[in-house]
This record gives C-alpha cells, structure tokens and sequence, in this order.
C-alpha cells in the first residue's frame, strides 16, 4: 500500500469512465443500460484485479504449474498498492448500480461527481457511502456552524483516543507475538488475540470516528459504521454492527442479487458462504483473509441452521426462563467466535495461524508467567494505561447502547463537560503512543 502521485490518473480513469456511464445508463433503454453498467463494472474490477490480486493469482498458479513441472507465462509485476483502491472503488461502483436500480438521479456536473468519489475525509478508508447519501450535500450551502464544529470536534477527539491511546499501545504486544508466533504458547496467544480484537476495533472505528468528525465540522453527514459490535449476542448482529458500510455494501449489491434468504435453504447457505468468502478477499489478497471471510460466513450458517436446537437444548438445561444468563452466555461466545476468527486475519500467513491455533492451550498454566510486564514488550506502566483506556471504551459504549453519548454530554452541566473534553484531551496528549507512527490498519486496503 502507497501514495505514488502517477496512480492519480487511475482515480481520474474510473471517474471519467463511471461519469459517463452513470450518464449513459440514464439514458438509454433496454439492454444497453445493462452493457453500460457492465462496462464500468469491469473498469473498476479490472483495476482492482490488477493492483490487488494479479501477483497473488499468479503466485498461485505459478506455484500449482510448476508442482506440474511448468512454468506460469504470465511475469510478476512490479507495482504498488494505491492507497484506498478498495474503497474508492466500492464507493464508485454503487453509482453506477444505483443510477441503473434508478434509486438515484445520473450527476451531470462532473467535479461534483469527481468529488463524490474523492471527498477527503473518507477517500482512504471509508466509509463507503452511497450516492443518495452524499451528492445532494455537495449542493447544499455549508455556512460557519458551532453545533457542527463542536460535534465533529468531539467525533475527532475521540477516534484520536481510540487510535494513539489504545489501538497503538495495544499493537506493542500484539505485534511482539504475532510477529514471532513460534517463541510463544497458551496464556500469550490468547492475550494478544483477545488484545488485537480491541486493537483492529479500536483503530478502524477510530479513523472512522475521525473521518465523520472532520466532515461534520464542514458541514457533512457521513453513515455511521460501527455500532458497539462487542456487544453483540450473535455473528450476525455483530456483522449488522462491524464495519457497517461494508457489510450492507456485500448485503445489497452481491447477496440480495445472488438470492439472499429467498430461495431454498442450500441455496440461502451458499449465498451467505460466497458473500463472505468475497468479504474476505476484498480485505487483501492472502489465504489468511480468503479464510477469514469464510469462517465467518460458516459462523452464520451454522447459526441460522441451529436455531431450534439451541433453543431445545435450553430448555433441556433449564435456561428458558433464564434470559440475562442466556444473554451474558451468547455475548462471550459471540466474541469468542469472533476472537477466533481474528487470528487468521492478523496472521502474517497460514502457517502461523495453524501455529497459533494448535499451541493456544499448550503448556497454558507455565506460559501464563510470560504475560508479566517486559516480556511481550510492555511495561507495567503500559498494562495499566491500556486496562484504564480500555475500561473507559466500554464504559462510553455501554452509555451509548441506552443513550446517544452526544445527548448524555448535552445533559451534563457545562463544567463536567468541560472536565471530560479535557481530560480526553490530556489523555490523547499524555497517554497517547505517537513515537510509534502506527499507520491506520485499514490503510492497506
């Protein structure tokens, strides 16, 4: 992943060829609409296949010629990743689908559209946003607005305190073991997983946060895309609540079409596999991601088949009536789950993640002693910062699930808002891990 300023011209291909194929698609009929979505389908695709996945296809297929005894004719090329390919050409691609669905009017000014694709506060890392969203803003008067300013400030703020207080300071540990699996077993394993789901959360939500906080104080409202998924009871409430943009993007443009729950019950599994099998590659072109998107897309298969026998297995045990404990219970196994998956995620390759995986519980009461302070390469000073931060994420999320943390400031008296605006500038300022240069996860994608 990397800004090289010639990979510009490939942002301007997809915005010349998608503008006028919005345009084209409106006004045509019959089969040509469909030829003109196809072709800027294929534009955006293509370019994302050849950035993304054509040396990875084509390692793959040189390592299965040459166990053959051939060799691939195709060459390795030499190119970087650009910057936010994935979701720019996302966010491109449901124009033309929604101009086509005739859910939104084709953009005829041209630096409107250009800017619908490139708005800086999202261009990187999203969120995806559709056209319905987004382009009336471009047209509406943003005049000087307090509301907006302090709110976008505060959105700011705290995606910063998520990101340098805690996403960085957790990556110390999570990067010691996961870099170098094979020098640890049991307690290690486990904790820098567990760490790493708050660290990848804690990172995206942050420059999520910080994205919505820099548009709202000019005056633009993006979508919302994370909703405390650590709270969820189930995988598919976690997936209604994970990286929202995303995951209603896959939900409208490649289940629904592909069938979604309305056709027989294989066919309805088979969609959920494919639409997270494709999730999982669009993160990045490894094995570790293709494995990742399908065990979550196992994960709701197997929830939504076993619907009934939970329920009679409940009432066997005697937890029917036992609601709270049966919601305690689905929220840990739900995040455990999730945990799990995580590990092939953040895995460098399969064989570490099979390493991982297989020496999680291995000698786990000795390994629990490399958990002290200054053996995963933090100190005590570093545990307690991050167990302080990560006990305050919870607890703001915990308010916002009754209440919306805007609204609980706003009936708070002017001097305990002051305080907490600037303790949570004190701790970003004190606390924060900026000798680090963490780039943000999502970067790479």
């Amino acid at each position: 992943m990397a800004f090289v300023p010639v990979y510009i011209l490939i942002l301007g291909f997809t915005i010349v060829i998608d503008f006028f194929a919005g345009i084209y698609i409106e006004r045509t009929k019959g089969p040509l609409r469909k030829i003109f979505l196809i072709a800027s389908l294929i534009a955006n695709i293509s370019v994302l296949a050849i950035f993304k996945y054509y040396n990875f296809l084509n390692d793959n297929l040189n390592e299965l010629l040459g166990n053959l005894g051939h060799a691939t004719p195709f060459p390795m090329l030499k190119i970087l990743l650009p910057i936010g390919l994935s979701f720019h050409t996302f966010q491109a691609m449901s124009y033309t689908i929604e101009v086509y669905r005739k859910n939104q009017v084709a953009e005829k000014h041209f630096g409107i559209y250009a800017l619908y694709v490139m708005f800086y506060p999202q261009l990187v890392a999203g969120p995806i946003e559709r056209p319905q969203n987004v382009l009336h803003q471009f047209y509406e008067k943003h005049s000087f607005n307090n509301k907006n300013i302090t709110d976008g400030l505060k959105l700011i703020a705290w995606g910063l305190f998520k990101k340098v207080v805690i996403a960085d300071r957790l990556s110390v540990i999570v990067n010691t073991v996961y870099n170098n699996p094979k020098q640890f077993e049991g307690a290690p394993l486990i904790f820098a997983t567990v760490l790493f789901a708050f660290q990848i959360y804690c990172d995206f939500s942050g420059y999520s946060d910080i994205a919505l906080g820099t548009a709202r104080t000019i005056g633009f409202r993006l979508m919302t895309n994370f909703n405390t998924p650590y709270f969820s009871k189930s995988i598919s409430e976690f997936w209604k609540r994970w990286h929202i943009s995303l995951s209603t993007w896959f939900r409208d443009y490649l289940y629904i079409p592909l069938g979604g729950n309305r056709v027989s019950k294989f066919r309805w599994y088979l969609n959920l596999f494919i639409t997270f099998l494709i999730s999982g590659l669009w993160h990045g072109a490894n094995w570790t991601y293709v494995i990742w998107g399908s065990l979550n897309g196992i994960y709701l298969i197997v929830e939504n088949s076993t619907d009934s026998v939970r329920i009679k297995f409940y009432n066997f045990i005697g937890l029917h009536n036992k609601k709270l404990l049966i919601s305690k219970l689905s929220l840990c196994s739900t995040f455990m789950l999730t945990c799990f998956a995580w590990i092939f995620f953040r895995a460098k390759d399969l064989h570490d993640a099979y390493y991982i995986i297989s020496n999680l519980t291995t000698n786990f009461v000795p390994s629990i002693n490399n958990l002290k302070p200054g053996i995963l390469g933090s100190t005590l000073y570093d545990y307690l910062i991050g167990f302080l931060a990560l006990s305050v994420l919870l607890l703001v999320e915990k308010i916002q699930m009754q209440i919306s943390i805007n609204k609980w400031l706003n009936h708070q008296p002017m001097m305990m808002r002051t305080l907490i605006y600037c303790a949570l500038i004190m701790c970003i300022l004190l606390f924060g891990m900026f000798d680090l240069e963490e780039q943000f996860i999502y970067f790479q994608f």
